[in-house]
């Protein structure tokens, strides 16, 4: 894995090229390696956004695709750094491309990345001294068997890898590498304090149960979709674990909100009685923490049903983590009101909250094309009747 001038230069002028174009016309270019470049062109093309501060520096090396698919962002990587003390010794165990290990490295005092892919971690020596990270030891192997020779440091982060056999995506937290509820205990007699990203899609509370020493739990999402989820771990730590939803938006934002499991399982509300002014649809951190009741005390607002995760209220709630839409209408899911729907609304943005139709079957029985500033929320209110409310973004 060669970056030169020659090479950059290359890259640059076949930037935007069809790349299966360009793998079938390595031929033509006996003097470069088109594979590992197309390789190159791909990554920089999904960092642009991920990784935006990574993206202008050409002398970067990507060692594969699936490395720049599996990293962080660089706003939930920037996020992690709070969870570190500027004095701590950070050992990442599942090095990869190296992101978490440079911005842990921006703020502790050393990092110590392991990776067991041997062109990973060369990729790593090269990237971190074109990023001038000095404070990090790059070390080759398999994690799990190092630990024990390890220094002691304060804390251990690990993502454990979520892609099996053929590429196949996994959930289960102990069918991921390493096993994380297995390694635990050796990681929690080493260092005070472990950091687990772990995949969007598994279950908090199972996760809870697997992880008992949890301290706090974070809730990524960047753009309003879930990225990730985080378990800090500590020897000692109490119950109840606060949750952190942290939502960045695509103006730059960030919207936290913390609450706990127990606290909201406590919560008893009364469903609201009909739809009033504003309508108000959470973020995604929030959605996938589940913090629904909580919501809507601390906000004072009415949940319009038990399962439809919308509220509702009279006057505008400012501060609100997620869009707030003012109602226009309140339209009964009725055949005669269905077919008609088009008619005042040719284009409209869709969705569905515990409703019976999917959009898709929605757009299909009502002919309303894609776009325009309206938004139409099927759902249903707390009687059970199916209505659709209309409405516009209004912050």
């Amino acid at each position: 894995m060669i970056i030169n001038d020659f090479v950059k230069n290359f890259i640059r002028e076949h930037a935007g090229d069809d790349l299966s174009r360009l793998l079938l016309s390595a031929s033509r270019y006996p003097d470069i390696n088109i594979p590992f470049v197309v390789d190159q062109i791909a990554a920089r093309r999904r960092i642009r956004e991920k990784l935006p501060s990574w993206h202008g520096i050409e002398d970067l090396i990507y060692p594969s695709r699936l490395a720049v698919e599996q990293c962080s962002s660089e706003q939930t990587a920037r996020y992690r750094q709070r969870l570190v003390g500027r004095e701590d010794i950070v050992c990442d165990l599942t090095g990869g491309l190296g992101v978490d290990s440079y911005y842990f490295s921006r703020k502790a005092k050393e990092v110590i990345y392991i990776e067991r892919f041997a062109d990973y971690a060369q990729a790593a020596v090269h990237n971190m001294a074109v990023l001038g990270a000095g404070n990090i030891q790059i070390r080759q192997g398999d994690a799990t068997e190092m630990i024990a020779s390890l220094p002691a440091p304060d804390v251990f982060y690990i993502d454990p890898a979520r892609r099996g056999k053929e590429n196949k995506r996994l959930f289960a937290l102990s069918d991921c590498e390493p096993d994380l509820p297995a390694l635990l205990p050796m990681l929690l007699a080493k260092a005070p304090k472990v950091i687990a990203k772990i995949s969007p899609m598994a279950d908090i509370r199972h996760t809870l149960d697997l992880l008992p020493q949890t301290s706090s739990v974070h809730v990524l999402s960047v753009g309003n979709e879930c990225k990730e989820l985080l378990f800090v771990i500590e020897r000692s730590s109490e119950r109840p674990v606060p949750v952190y939803c942290i939502d960045f938006t695509t103006e730059g934002e960030e919207n936290t909100f913390r609450f706990t499991l127990e606290e909201e399982q406590e919560i008893r509300l009364l469903p609201a009685r009909c739809v009033q002014t504003y309508l108000y649809e959470p973020n995604s951190s929030l959605m996938k923490a589940g913090a629904f009741k909580s919501l809507a005390v601390r906000f004072d607002m009415e949940k319009l049903a038990v399962s439809s995760h919308l509220y509702t209220s009279g006057r505008f709630t400012d501060h609100f983590p997620g869009r707030v839409f003012r109602v226009d209408e309140v339209i009964p899911f009725q055949s005669k009101t269905i077919k008609s729907l088009s008619a005042k609304y040719p284009k409209a943005n869709i969705a569905v909250r515990n409703f019976p139709l999917s959009v898709e079957e929605l757009r299909k029985q009502t002919k309303i094309k894609e776009g325009g500033d309206i938004f139409l929320f099927a759902t249903l209110l707390s009687d059970c009747s199916k209505v659709i409310i209309a409405g516009k973004k209004y912050r």
